[in-house]
């Protein structure tokens, strides 16, 4: 007799970056044949008719399913992913409210930073970088329009200057810039250069496929990581299964690709490695290949979920 699949409930939540991660939670977990259940806090209205059926377990983003836990008394155990401080309304503006839930018995906490995890005493609290699918996330074998490409917000004035400073000295490359509109309306009216990086932006992206498609038609990636103290964020992991080069800012967690993944020190050097990358096919291959593999192997969603569910009691 075929043994009938358990049912997981996921909460996808209404941030942007929570509905990428979860997406390849979703995955895996379906790749590790379990029956998932989805609940679009952005789009569906129907919570009580979902929850009349009995879930194995409910997963979310942050304290997304924790919160749909406890307000509705489930009984079944919580699977919270974390890529955001716990101890910060960046994880929701309830954190405060429910974080003294993380200490129960049948709630596990899996946090993206070393570090961050370290300093936490939860019972059930274990560390877990960011992992995505590599069915959705691959080399689409196109030939990339853009040099580099930059996603995420030029909210403070050291990214904005930061980016400003990388058009005006790389002229010669094209560079795709991605961000919500009201992000682009912001960097626009405080840039010395508004028309330059209206010239550079090119949407807002808020699915897996399309920031797939994004990432393949880019050469070179590069990162501002703002969370955490020695994590890499879910654009690292997105970038290298999509077989295009990750250039990150210093972050310890670099280890974790063996030192094969090229970081910058500062604006000169991230300068002066985009153009040697760019000019070295060799060299661009040989580290694509090395950091891919890495993921492929530790990194992607089958395998990282398979742990949560080993983990989960």
């Amino acid at each position: 007799m075929k043994k009938k699949k358990k049912k997981f409930l996921a909460i996808l939540p209404i941030s942007i970056g929570g509905r990428l991660t979860m997406n390849s939670i979703i995955d895996g977990y379906r790749q590790n044949n379990c029956d998932v259940v989805v609940y679009d806090e952005l789009f569906d209205k129907n919570l009580p008719e979902v929850l009349e059926s009995e879930y194995s377990q409910i997963l979310g983003y942050d304290f997304s399913g924790l919160k749909i836990k406890i307000d509705n008394k489930l009984k079944c155990p919580s699977v919270n992913y974390f890529s955001d401080d716990i101890r910060s309304k960046t994880s929701g503006p309830y954190w405060n409210e429910y974080i003294s839930y993380l200490e129960d018995d049948d709630n596990y906490t899996f946090y993206w930073d070393k570090i961050l995890t370290t300093y936490e005493t939860f019972k059930n609290i274990h560390y877990l970088p960011h992992f995505v699918d590599f069915e959705i996330y691959k080399d689409m074998g196109i030939k990339p329009e853009f040099d580099i490409m930059f996603a995420g917000r030029l909210d403070t004035d050291y990214r904005l200057s930061f980016f400003e400073e990388l058009v005006l000295k790389l002229p010669h490359l094209k560079i795709a810039w991605y961000a919500i509109e009201k992000h682009r309306e912001d960097a626009i009216k405080r840039s010395k250069y508004p028309e330059l990086i209206d010239l550079c932006y090119q949407g807002f992206i808020d699915n897996e496929e399309d920031m797939a498609k994004a990432i393949n038609n880019a050469k070179i990636v590069f990162n501002i990581n703002a969370q955490g103290i020695s994590s890499l964020n879910y654009r690292t992991f997105q970038t290298v299964a999509c077989k295009r080069l990750m250039i990150s800012d210093y972050r310890d967690e670099l280890a974790l690709f063996e030192g094969h993944m090229p970081y910058y020190e500062d604006f000169s050097d991230l300068t002066f490695k985009i153009e040697s990358y760019l000019d070295d096919k060799e060299a661009y291959n040989k580290v694509v290949e090395e950091c891919y593999n890495i993921a492929f192997q530790n990194h992607n969603s089958k395998t990282c979920t398979k742990y949560m569910l080993k983990t989960v009691k």
